[in-house]
């Protein structure tokens, strides 16, 4: 079963099970306005009749509802035969009113016609759209059937104080309220179900990327679903760890890297951003939520707080005889393909596109020019046309493309 029909399905559950007190209590409105019915008048061809279809009714209807509610294989067929008992009730009580009338008019009609309105609304409660237009379809073809055989007989069908001028309105409404019924149960179903898959696709998602990313990617199609959009990316590497490496015992290096991607972790969800992945000593990280400005100020800022906290980390460390870390950090924005790439055996939410070979480049420059952060012009042109204070920028004269800033401490115009 496809995931649409899986969550159509949950949704009719849900609204059932909401609406289930309302059901049994509509039942027996019902009942008691057939009963008020007959005991203010009797508009039937035989008095019994009534009393014995109104208690084959209440039965049957009680039955019904007892068995559908139970489950099992036959919810379905009790749900269609219950259904049908509707309409042949609200059938029965109109074309009994158009065969034998009324002492007097008014209050005869409207009784009459009570039933069909009320039956619709209880079947409508039950959230099948199906089964509603069945009830609809089988009443209102039954109704036109018995006025167009009144209005064609030679000698009369209708019974006193029964119009036609009055029951063919009535026949509209009751088509025109269906529509507006089935359409609204339709509608109502549609929203349920796009409102329990997006709650499934976050909590899915959510194990992949925070909350507020997960309900972002679930409104536009949840796992599977890769789309072009937007990122500001950061890469975060420790400087010479393959010298550190050769130089400390294993389980120190295992210490270090864990610190700093602790610190990396909490710093990046701090600023709205996620962790891409682990790479080695490397930490990559993207900020994919809200317009490309405001990404470009929290990864900014995400940036220069890595590097006060890496010195903060390293002045503990000294005062615990470690060494201390330095970490490169490279910035770069662009257009990339986001979602969840799932090829069945394992799911993993990434990025992918130029941008990514370009920021890998970038990093490689950093490095080279023994930089604390650097970004790219494409980048920078993101944060405004004033940097935040603290902050400068310089170029970065090594021959490479895209060009590349130094980002330092001050206030600075951003290069056009």
């Amino acid at each position: 079963m496809s995931d649409a029909r899986q969550h159509a399905r949950a949704a009719r559950r849900l609204v059932q099970s909401a609406n289930g007190g309302r059901l049994l209590a509509l039942r027996i409105v019902i009942v008691l306005v057939l009963l008020m019915a007959a005991q203010a008048y009797d508009g039937s061809l035989h008095q019994l009749s009534h009393w014995v279809v109104l208690a084959l009714y209440a039965g049957s209807s009680v039955w019904f509802a007892l068995a559908e509610r139970g489950g099992g294989r036959r919810a379905d067929t009790y749900a269609w035969a219950g259904t049908l008992l509707n309409a042949g009730l609200a059938v029965y009580v109109i074309v009994e009113h158009l065969l034998a009338g009324a002492d007097s008019a008014g209050a005869a009609d409207a009784v009459s016609r009570l039933p069909a309105f009320l039956l619709l609304l209880q079947t409508a409660l039950s959230v099948r759209v199906w089964h509603t237009a069945l009830y609809a379809g089988v009443v209102a073809s039954a109704w036109g059937i018995a006025l167009l055989m009144a209005a064609t007989h030679p000698t009369g069908m209708l019974g006193p104080h029964v119009d036609l001028s009055e029951q063919v309105p009535a026949l509209l409404t009751f088509t025109a309220a269906s529509l507006v019924v089935i359409d609204g149960i339709s509608r109502l179903r549609g929203a349920v179900a796009e409102a329990l898959r997006l709650e499934h696709e976050r909590t899915l998602l959510a194990r992949f990327v925070p909350e507020d990313v997960a309900e972002d990617l679930a409104r536009e199609g949840g796992l599977g679903t890769v789309r072009r959009r937007h990122a500001c990316l950061m890469i975060l590497d420790i400087r010479g760890f393959s010298r550190l490496s050769a130089e400390h015992a294993p389980e120190t290096m295992v210490e270090a890297l864990l610190a700093f991607r602790a610190l990396a972790q909490g710093l990046i969800a701090e600023h709205g951003g996620l962790v891409d992945k682990y790479v080695g000593d490397a930490v990559l990280a993207q900020f994919v939520v809200g317009p490309p400005e405001e990404q470009a100020r929290g990864a900014l800022a995400c940036a220069r707080a890595v590097r006060a906290r890496v010195a903060a980390l390293n002045r503990a460390r000294a005062l615990a005889g470690r060494f201390p870390l330095r970490v490169a950090v490279a910035l770069h924005a662009g257009d990339l393909l986001v979602g969840v790439f799932d090829d069945g055996v394992r799911a993993e939410y990434t990025v992918l596109g130029p941008a990514m070979n370009t920021l890998a480049r970038l990093e490689s420059r950093t490095k080279a020019a023994d930089l604390d952060i650097a970004a790219s012009g494409d980048f920078l042109r993101l944060t405004g046309p004033i940097l935040p204070d603290g902050v400068t920028i310089a170029p970065i004269q090594d021959g490479g493309n895209p060009a590349l800033f130094a980002v330092g401490e001050g206030r600075q115009r951003v290069p056009a």
